[in-house]
């Protein structure tokens, strides 16, 4: 049995990095690890072949290759996905379709022979037992949730490594917070499961093999969720890391409750932590409790920001406009946070309500939603799918404010130098994506220091830079390819 994997490509949103990924010659951020997992998962005796639509075309050749395709996606991939499962049908293809998108999509689900609704560990086994009695259900639901200790070592050698600026990996999966917006906890609960600490470190030794080095993403969306077994991994993990000369420097997700734990923090700096993403959406205590995000209302959140940079990891975070509890002056109270907190990389976006979440009931109850989600919430009033309490004009031009003002070259560059002044702790010099690539940094230097139009504001940044943060230097020229590609995409929808 020959079996395509497709993963469909993304829109370019602020989240795709793709004019920051170009000048270091990486088509993608990290590859699809939900279908590496699958392909683990699959018969030995199958034949593999991955496409990742966002760093190579799907051809002709490589549906025509296969007997059977799989896809996963989330609902940003949606109309993507729509096509390639088009296209594979059209050549009278079996097509088999998974993940995000199809576990929470309240209205129309792709044209597929089989749909798997929840986690694969469970239903693709059976699935495979019914495919060899010639009997496969059109419609595979997960009983439960299954425990992470079953799941295999993802196939990473599938992926094309070279077309990404990181791999990854994944620990846990569930959150114990209940935030309304959120459709993890829908899709993975609210019990966090977490693989065993050997099947961690036997992912990293399989990750090492393949030669990377560099930037590892484990993909939790809150790696602290069971704080009691994170606890008991991070001595390992910290062991390893050293073990083998730190290999990799690692990115994650956490709760904002990370900050009140001094000694996980420590152990996370000595295994080579270096940026954590936080969902801090909003200063607003009302708008935090409307959103049933308490976890950020016990504690100061600048307080928090800087305890966590304080053990030199970059914080980068989410931040939401269109709360109903959101009052007339949110729009400067955003932007204040958000450069008193020195944090460079601010995901700003409207408040969305994501299919089957607890926000998504609530509005449809009051008459209040309009349409499906899309999935991208950082854009223009295509994003915004329910009637919000704010005036539509207001909060998207208010939202429009945000975004040009904070991603302006002044602004940006002076957050990433007050992050940069914060990075001054780990265990080993910091070193940013484009710290071996003397054309990388070449092309920075000639796009933004030549060709933009922020040229002279780019020049007094790596001045101050050179100056100040000589040890972080490569860093910096990375937050600098970050920021062109956020003014890139802010300008193509703001002006």
């Amino acid at each position: 049995m020959k079996v395509l994997l497709v993963y469909p490509e993304f829109p370019d949103t602020y989240w795709s990095f793709r004019h920051a990924l170009k000048f270091e010659g990486k088509r993608s951020p990290f590859p699809p690890l939900g279908l590496l997992t699958v392909s683990a998962l699959l018969p030995d005796s199958w034949e593999r072949r991955l496409v990742d639509m966002n760093v190579r075309r799907l051809t002709d050749a490589d549906i025509e290759w296969a007997d059977i395709v799989f896809a996963s996606a989330m609902i940003v991939q949606k109309e993507s996905l729509e096509k390639a499962v088009e296209r594979c049908k059209a050549r009278g293809k079996r097509v088999v379709v998974g993940g995000p998108y199809v576990s929470t999509s309240a209205e129309k689900l792709p044209d597929a022979d089989h749909i798997f609704v929840g986690e694969a560990e469970t239903t693709l086994p059976e699935f495979l037992t019914d495919l060899e009695r010639g009997e496969p259900k059109p419609f595979y639901q997960s009983p439960e949730r299954p425990a992470l200790t079953a799941t295999p070592v993802p196939h990473f050698r599938l992926a094309e490594l070279k077309r990404y600026s990181a791999m990854s990996i994944q620990y846990s999966r569930g959150c114990p917070f209940s935030c309304e917006f959120c459709d993890i906890i829908e899709i993975y609960g609210r019990v966090p499961r977490t693989k065993s600490n050997g099947q961690v470190l036997a992912e990293l030794d399989a990750l090492r093999a393949t030669g990377w080095r560099g930037l590892v993403f484990i993909v939790d969306d809150n790696f602290i969720g069971n704080k009691k077994n994170v606890r008991l991994l991070m001595p390992d993990l910290v062991e390893w890391s050293e073990s083998h000369g730190r290999p990799f420097s690692f990115i994650t997700e956490a709760s904002v409750n990370l900050a009140e734990d001094d000694a996980l923090l420590e152990m996370m700096r000595r295994a080579n932590f270096r940026r954590v993403f936080l969902g801090i959406e909003t200063p607003v205590e009302e708008s935090l409790k409307e959103a049933q995000k308490g976890q950020n209302t016990r504690r100061n959140l600048l307080d928090s920001v800087r305890k966590i940079q304080s053990y030199g990891m970059e914080v980068m975070a989410g931040f939401i406009v269109g709360f109903d509890n959101d009052p007339e002056d949110i729009f400067d109270r955003q932007i204040n946070f958000i450069r008193e907190s020195a944090i460079p990389l601010a995901m700003v976006g409207l408040l969305t309500a994501l299919p089957d979440t607890q926000l998504w009931r609530r509005l449809k109850k009051e008459g209040r939603l309009l349409k499906e989600s899309g999935g991208n919430n950082v854009v223009t009033e295509a994003a915004l799918n329910f009637v919000p309490r704010m005036d539509t004009t207001r909060l998207l031009e208010g939202y429009k404010r945000i975004v040009s003002t904070i991603y302006s070259p002044a602004e940006y560059y002076k957050r990433a130098l007050d992050c940069l002044s914060h990075l001054t702790e780990g265990p080993e010099p910091r070193r940013g994506r484009l710290s071996s690539d003397v054309a990388a940094f070449a092309r920075v230097a000639i796009v933004l220091g030549v060709l933009d139009s922020a040229r002279m504001e780019f020049w007094r940044y790596m001045k101050s830079t050179l100056t100040s943060h000589r040890q972080n230097f490569a860093h910096a020229v990375t937050l600098a390819a970050m920021g062109y590609h956020f003014r890139k995409l802010t300008r193509s929808f703001v002006e």
